[in-house]
Protein backbone atom coordinates (compact mmCIF):
# COMPACT_ATOMS: atom_id res chain seq x y z
CA UNK A 1 0.00 0.00 0.00
CA UNK A 2 1.34 2.89 -1.05
CA UNK A 3 2.17 6.23 1.60
CA UNK A 4 -0.84 8.22 -0.45
CA UNK A 5 -3.22 4.96 0.11
CA UNK A 6 -3.02 4.73 3.56
CA UNK A 7 -3.07 8.51 4.21
CA UNK A 8 -6.27 8.01 2.98
CA UNK A 9 -7.46 5.11 4.80
CA UNK A 10 -6.57 6.87 7.69
CA UNK A 11 -8.18 10.19 7.16
CA UNK A 12 -11.16 8.48 6.19
CA UNK A 13 -11.47 6.23 9.64
CA UNK A 14 -10.78 9.70 11.63
CA UNK A 15 -13.70 10.90 9.61
CA UNK A 16 -15.67 8.17 10.41
CA UNK A 17 -15.13 8.12 13.76
CA UNK A 18 -15.70 12.00 13.99
CA UNK A 19 -19.35 11.54 12.52
CA UNK A 20 -19.89 8.71 14.80
CA UNK A 21 -18.40 10.96 17.90
CA UNK A 22 -21.03 13.52 16.40
CA UNK A 23 -23.83 11.47 16.38
CA UNK A 24 -23.29 10.19 19.76
CA UNK A 25 -22.55 12.82 21.66
CA UNK A 26 -24.59 14.36 24.35
CA UNK A 27 -26.27 17.90 23.52
CA UNK A 28 -27.44 19.72 26.38
CA UNK A 29 -29.64 22.56 26.25
CA UNK A 30 -28.57 25.89 27.99
CA UNK A 31 -30.54 26.48 31.17
CA UNK A 32 -31.37 30.11 30.78
CA UNK A 33 -31.71 30.43 34.62
CA UNK A 34 -29.40 33.33 36.85
CA UNK A 35 -26.40 32.05 38.45
CA UNK A 36 -25.19 32.40 42.02
CA UNK A 37 -23.87 35.88 40.87
CA UNK A 38 -25.69 36.94 37.98
CA UNK A 39 -26.59 40.51 36.99
CA UNK A 40 -29.25 41.87 38.53
CA UNK A 41 -31.46 45.40 38.21
CA UNK A 42 -31.63 47.71 39.94
CA UNK A 43 -28.42 47.57 41.96
CA UNK A 44 -28.20 46.94 45.77
CA UNK A 45 -29.53 48.55 48.05
CA UNK A 46 -32.42 48.50 46.00
CA UNK A 47 -34.21 45.61 45.62
CA UNK A 48 -33.80 43.59 42.86
CA UNK A 49 -36.06 42.85 40.20
CA UNK A 50 -34.37 41.38 37.59
CA UNK A 51 -31.67 38.93 37.22
CA UNK A 52 -29.35 38.03 33.59
CA UNK A 53 -29.95 34.25 33.03
CA UNK A 54 -28.56 33.99 30.03
CA UNK A 55 -28.02 34.14 26.17
CA UNK A 56 -29.03 32.59 22.94
CA UNK A 57 -26.51 32.63 19.79
CA UNK A 58 -27.71 29.35 17.94
CA UNK A 59 -25.77 25.80 17.77
CA UNK A 60 -22.70 26.85 19.77
CA UNK A 61 -25.32 26.92 23.22
CA UNK A 62 -26.44 23.44 22.72
CA UNK A 63 -22.78 21.93 22.64
CA UNK A 64 -21.43 20.57 25.58
CA UNK A 65 -18.47 22.70 26.73
CA UNK A 66 -16.44 20.61 29.24
CA UNK A 67 -14.86 17.31 28.79
CA UNK A 68 -16.49 15.99 31.70
CA UNK A 69 -17.80 12.34 31.30
CA UNK A 70 -16.12 11.75 27.95
CA UNK A 71 -13.28 8.86 27.41
CA UNK A 72 -9.59 9.71 26.45
CA UNK A 73 -10.16 8.20 22.83
CA UNK A 74 -12.97 10.61 22.32
CA UNK A 75 -10.99 13.60 23.76
CA UNK A 76 -8.22 12.93 20.94
CA UNK A 77 -10.56 12.05 18.02
CA UNK A 78 -12.19 15.69 18.43
CA UNK A 79 -8.98 17.23 19.13
CA UNK A 80 -7.41 15.16 15.68
CA UNK A 81 -10.47 16.03 14.20
CA UNK A 82 -10.58 19.63 14.77
CA UNK A 83 -7.16 19.58 13.32
CA UNK A 84 -7.98 18.23 10.20
CA UNK A 85 -11.42 19.39 9.64
CA UNK A 86 -11.46 22.85 11.36
CA UNK A 87 -14.85 23.68 13.48
CA UNK A 88 -18.27 22.55 12.50
CA UNK A 89 -20.65 25.13 10.55
CA UNK A 90 -22.73 26.04 13.35
CA UNK A 91 -25.93 27.83 12.76
CA UNK A 92 -26.14 31.16 14.24
CA UNK A 93 -28.13 33.70 15.05
CA UNK A 94 -27.33 37.10 12.28
CA UNK A 95 -29.77 39.94 12.98
CA UNK A 96 -32.74 38.17 15.35
CA UNK A 97 -35.66 40.88 15.42
CA UNK A 98 -38.35 39.06 17.70
CA UNK A 99 -39.57 36.03 18.91
CA UNK A 100 -42.12 33.96 20.74
CA UNK A 101 -41.83 30.82 23.08
CA UNK A 102 -44.58 28.41 22.37
CA UNK A 103 -46.56 26.22 24.23
CA UNK A 104 -44.66 23.48 24.00
CA UNK A 105 -41.20 25.43 25.78
CA UNK A 106 -39.45 26.09 22.50
CA UNK A 107 -37.77 29.72 21.44
CA UNK A 108 -38.52 30.70 17.98
CA UNK A 109 -36.61 33.61 16.62
CA UNK A 110 -37.32 35.31 13.47
CA UNK A 111 -34.29 36.39 11.68
CA UNK A 112 -34.64 38.19 8.51
CA UNK A 113 -30.83 38.32 8.60
CA UNK A 114 -31.04 35.08 7.74
CA UNK A 115 -34.53 35.19 6.04
CA UNK A 116 -35.62 32.00 8.41
CA UNK A 117 -37.04 31.05 11.85
CA UNK A 118 -34.73 29.60 14.14
CA UNK A 119 -36.08 27.14 16.46
CA UNK A 120 -34.51 26.60 20.05
CA UNK A 121 -35.78 23.32 21.03
CA UNK A 122 -34.96 23.07 24.57
CA UNK A 123 -36.11 19.12 25.07
CA UNK A 124 -34.11 18.25 27.36
CA UNK A 125 -33.82 14.88 26.08
CA UNK A 126 -32.62 15.86 22.43
CA UNK A 127 -32.20 19.68 22.82
CA UNK A 128 -31.38 21.20 18.66
CA UNK A 129 -31.60 24.04 16.73
CA UNK A 130 -33.64 23.86 13.94
CA UNK A 131 -33.83 26.36 10.83
CA UNK A 132 -37.45 27.12 8.84
CA UNK A 133 -37.07 28.81 5.73
CA UNK A 134 -40.02 28.09 3.57
CA UNK A 135 -43.32 30.23 4.16
CA UNK A 136 -45.03 28.76 1.77
CA UNK A 137 -45.31 26.11 -0.89
CA UNK A 138 -44.36 29.11 -3.69
CA UNK A 139 -41.92 30.93 -1.27
CA UNK A 140 -38.89 31.02 0.79
CA UNK A 141 -38.58 33.87 3.15
CA UNK A 142 -37.15 37.10 2.09
CA UNK A 143 -37.81 39.63 5.21
CA UNK A 144 -39.48 37.55 8.24
CA UNK A 145 -40.25 40.10 11.09
CA UNK A 146 -42.39 38.91 12.94
CA UNK A 147 -44.35 35.50 14.62
CA UNK A 148 -47.39 34.30 16.66
CA UNK A 149 -49.16 30.93 17.49
CA UNK A 150 -51.99 30.48 15.57
CA UNK A 151 -53.89 28.85 18.65
CA UNK A 152 -53.78 25.11 16.97
CA UNK A 153 -50.21 24.25 16.93
CA UNK A 154 -49.14 26.32 14.89
CA UNK A 155 -47.54 29.53 13.80
CA UNK A 156 -48.42 32.60 11.89
CA UNK A 157 -45.34 34.82 10.71
CA UNK A 158 -44.79 38.33 9.32
CA UNK A 159 -42.94 39.01 5.97
CA UNK A 160 -42.44 42.72 4.89
CA UNK A 161 -40.58 42.37 1.51
CA UNK A 162 -43.87 39.71 0.22
CA UNK A 163 -46.47 41.39 2.31
CA UNK A 164 -47.97 38.18 3.30
CA UNK A 165 -48.62 36.42 6.35
CA UNK A 166 -47.27 33.06 6.66
CA UNK A 167 -49.11 30.10 7.97
CA UNK A 168 -46.71 27.44 9.46
CA UNK A 169 -47.58 24.04 11.30
CA UNK A 170 -45.67 22.72 14.37
CA UNK A 171 -42.79 21.28 12.69
CA UNK A 172 -42.26 23.96 10.10
CA UNK A 173 -44.30 22.78 7.21
CA UNK A 174 -45.96 25.66 5.35
CA UNK A 175 -49.87 25.74 5.33
CA UNK A 176 -51.82 28.05 3.03
CA UNK A 177 -50.52 31.66 3.26
CA UNK A 178 -52.94 34.86 4.38
CA UNK A 179 -53.69 38.47 3.43
CA UNK A 180 -51.72 38.09 -0.42
CA UNK A 181 -52.70 41.95 -1.82
CA UNK A 182 -53.97 43.10 1.20
CA UNK A 183 -51.39 44.13 3.07
CA UNK A 184 -48.56 47.18 2.65
CA UNK A 185 -45.51 46.04 4.64
CA UNK A 186 -46.42 43.57 7.43
CA UNK A 187 -44.72 44.01 10.74
CA UNK A 188 -45.71 42.94 14.37
CA UNK A 189 -48.31 40.22 14.48
CA UNK A 190 -50.72 38.87 17.37
CA UNK A 191 -53.88 36.22 17.23
CA UNK A 192 -56.64 36.06 19.61
CA UNK A 193 -57.08 32.45 20.67
CA UNK A 194 -60.89 33.40 22.49
CA UNK A 195 -62.24 35.50 18.58
CA UNK A 196 -59.46 33.22 16.60
CA UNK A 197 -58.84 37.18 14.68
CA UNK A 198 -55.29 37.74 13.86
CA UNK A 199 -54.11 41.39 14.27
CA UNK A 200 -51.56 42.93 11.97
CA UNK A 201 -49.37 46.07 11.83
CA UNK A 202 -49.33 46.95 8.42
CA UNK A 203 -46.59 49.23 8.89
CA UNK A 204 -46.82 50.83 5.63
CA UNK A 205 -50.66 51.86 5.90
CA UNK A 206 -50.13 53.13 9.33
CA UNK A 207 -52.98 50.98 10.61
CA UNK A 208 -53.40 47.57 12.55
CA UNK A 209 -55.91 44.87 10.30
CA UNK A 210 -57.94 42.08 11.82
CA UNK A 211 -58.12 39.27 9.46
CA UNK A 212 -60.53 35.93 11.18
CA UNK A 213 -59.24 32.73 10.76
CA UNK A 214 -60.13 32.42 6.51
CA UNK A 215 -57.66 35.59 6.21
CA UNK A 216 -60.78 37.85 5.33
CA UNK A 217 -60.41 41.50 6.94
CA UNK A 218 -63.05 42.39 9.36
CA UNK A 219 -61.87 45.47 11.09
CA UNK A 220 -58.99 48.12 11.10
CA UNK A 221 -57.95 49.97 13.69
CA UNK A 222 -56.14 53.40 13.28
CA UNK A 223 -55.12 55.67 10.65
CA UNK A 224 -52.18 57.98 9.92
CA UNK A 225 -52.10 60.93 12.36
CA UNK A 226 -50.89 62.07 16.11
CA UNK A 227 -54.00 61.99 17.70
CA UNK A 228 -55.14 59.73 20.27
CA UNK A 229 -56.12 56.45 18.27
CA UNK A 230 -54.22 57.24 15.26
CA UNK A 231 -50.65 55.80 14.25
CA UNK A 232 -47.67 56.82 12.62
CA UNK A 233 -45.61 53.49 11.32
CA UNK A 234 -46.85 51.19 13.63
CA UNK A 235 -44.18 48.07 14.17
CA UNK A 236 -44.45 45.27 16.69
CA UNK A 237 -47.89 44.84 18.53
CA UNK A 238 -49.06 42.12 21.69
CA UNK A 239 -51.82 41.11 23.13
CA UNK A 240 -52.54 41.04 26.39
CA UNK A 241 -55.40 41.02 29.31
CA UNK A 242 -57.81 41.33 26.47
CA UNK A 243 -56.05 44.76 25.36
CA UNK A 244 -53.63 45.35 21.85
CA UNK A 245 -50.36 47.20 22.66
CA UNK A 246 -49.14 48.76 19.93
CA UNK A 247 -45.43 49.99 19.28
CA UNK A 248 -46.22 53.28 17.66
CA UNK A 249 -42.90 53.83 16.37
CA UNK A 250 -43.02 57.60 14.98
CA UNK A 251 -45.37 58.99 16.61
CA UNK A 252 -42.83 57.93 19.63
CA UNK A 253 -45.03 56.38 21.99
CA UNK A 254 -47.02 52.66 22.70
CA UNK A 255 -50.63 52.81 22.35
CA UNK A 256 -53.14 50.75 24.15
CA UNK A 257 -56.61 49.45 22.57
CA UNK A 258 -58.79 47.43 23.50
CA UNK A 259 -59.70 44.39 20.95
CA UNK A 260 -62.25 46.73 19.25
CA UNK A 261 -59.96 49.13 18.70
CA UNK A 262 -61.15 51.73 21.47
CA UNK A 263 -57.86 53.67 22.76
CA UNK A 264 -57.18 52.82 26.46
CA UNK A 265 -53.87 54.71 27.25
CA UNK A 266 -50.87 56.06 25.96
CA UNK A 267 -47.40 55.30 27.19
CA UNK A 268 -44.26 57.50 26.72
CA UNK A 269 -43.51 60.36 24.64
CA UNK A 270 -40.35 62.32 22.40
CA UNK A 271 -37.63 62.73 24.01
CA UNK A 272 -33.87 62.42 25.22
CA UNK A 273 -33.76 61.26 28.42
CA UNK A 274 -34.16 57.80 29.74
CA UNK A 275 -37.85 56.73 29.92
CA UNK A 276 -38.38 58.71 26.98
CA UNK A 277 -39.15 57.38 23.03
CA UNK A 278 -37.60 57.60 20.45
CA UNK A 279 -38.03 54.87 18.19
CA UNK A 280 -39.71 52.09 20.23
CA UNK A 281 -40.06 48.67 18.44
CA UNK A 282 -40.91 45.43 20.41
CA UNK A 283 -43.72 45.65 23.32
CA UNK A 284 -44.50 42.93 25.50
CA UNK A 285 -46.27 42.50 28.32
CA UNK A 286 -45.60 40.30 31.66
CA UNK A 287 -47.14 38.55 34.30
CA UNK A 288 -48.50 41.31 36.42
CA UNK A 289 -48.65 43.53 34.03
CA UNK A 290 -45.64 45.30 33.27
CA UNK A 291 -44.97 46.50 30.29
CA UNK A 292 -41.50 46.36 28.23
CA UNK A 293 -40.90 48.28 25.43
CA UNK A 294 -37.47 48.39 23.47
CA UNK A 295 -36.52 51.33 22.73
CA UNK A 296 -33.60 50.96 19.73
CA UNK A 297 -32.48 54.21 18.98
CA UNK A 298 -31.09 54.42 22.90
CA UNK A 299 -30.06 50.55 23.55
CA UNK A 300 -32.63 50.08 26.46
CA UNK A 301 -35.43 48.21 27.54
CA UNK A 302 -37.79 50.53 29.50
CA UNK A 303 -39.60 48.98 31.57
CA UNK A 304 -43.05 50.52 32.93
CA UNK A 305 -46.38 49.60 35.29
CA UNK A 306 -49.95 48.91 34.14
CA UNK A 307 -50.59 51.43 34.57
CA UNK A 308 -47.93 53.76 32.29
CA UNK A 309 -45.72 54.91 34.90
CA UNK A 310 -42.07 54.46 33.68
CA UNK A 311 -40.23 51.66 36.40
CA UNK A 312 -37.07 50.70 35.26
CA UNK A 313 -34.16 50.48 32.12
CA UNK A 314 -31.99 47.85 31.40
CA UNK A 315 -29.55 48.10 28.93
CA UNK A 316 -27.12 50.99 27.26
CA UNK A 317 -24.94 50.76 24.06
CA UNK A 318 -22.77 48.04 24.15
CA UNK A 319 -21.92 43.83 23.38
CA UNK A 320 -21.88 43.37 27.39
CA UNK A 321 -23.98 41.72 29.57
CA UNK A 322 -27.30 43.38 29.67
CA UNK A 323 -25.99 45.93 26.95
CA UNK A 324 -27.72 46.41 23.69
CA UNK A 325 -26.76 47.51 19.87
CA UNK A 326 -29.78 48.70 18.21
CA UNK A 327 -32.43 46.00 20.13
CA UNK A 328 -35.65 45.29 17.88
CA UNK A 329 -38.16 42.09 19.62
CA UNK A 330 -38.94 41.63 23.18
CA UNK A 331 -41.40 39.08 24.38
CA UNK A 332 -41.94 36.95 27.86
CA UNK A 333 -43.13 33.12 28.52
CA UNK A 334 -44.95 32.11 31.81
CA UNK A 335 -42.24 31.53 33.57
CA UNK A 336 -41.42 34.97 34.44
CA UNK A 337 -38.63 35.71 31.79
CA UNK A 338 -37.88 38.47 29.38
CA UNK A 339 -36.61 37.78 25.97
CA UNK A 340 -34.48 40.51 23.83
CA UNK A 341 -33.64 40.19 20.65
CA UNK A 342 -30.83 42.06 20.55
CA UNK A 343 -30.28 42.69 16.45
CA UNK A 344 -26.92 43.66 15.97
CA UNK A 345 -25.09 42.20 18.22
CA UNK A 346 -26.71 38.87 16.72
CA UNK A 347 -28.06 37.08 20.16
CA UNK A 348 -31.12 36.93 22.23
CA UNK A 349 -30.69 37.90 25.89
CA UNK A 350 -33.24 36.51 28.93
CA UNK A 351 -33.74 37.83 31.85
CA UNK A 352 -35.90 36.67 34.86
CA UNK A 353 -38.80 38.44 36.46
CA UNK A 354 -37.61 38.34 40.13
CA UNK A 355 -40.88 40.09 41.64
CA UNK A 356 -44.59 39.88 40.93
CA UNK A 357 -46.31 42.61 41.94
CA UNK A 358 -45.88 45.68 43.86
CA UNK A 359 -44.45 47.56 40.98
CA UNK A 360 -47.07 50.54 41.00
Amino acid sequence: MTRQKALGVVLGAVAVLFLLSACTGARVAPSLEPGKNALIWPQLPDPPRYAYAGTLVGERDFVPKTNEGKSTGTIIFEIVTGLLFGEPDYLQLERPTSGIVDTTGRILVVDPGLASVIVFDMDPKKPKVIKWERGSDEDDFISPIAIAEDGAGGFFVTDSDLAQIFHLSHDGTPLAPLGKGLLTRPTGIAHDPQSGYIYVSDTGAHRIIVFNHNGEVVDTIGKRGTEDGQLNYPTFITLAHKQLYVADTLNFRVQIFDLDGNGKLTIGQLGIRVGDMTRPKGVAVGRDGRVYVMESYFDHMLIYSPSGEFLLPIGGDGNGLGEFYLPSGVWTDKQGKVYVADMFNGRVCVFKELTVGGTE
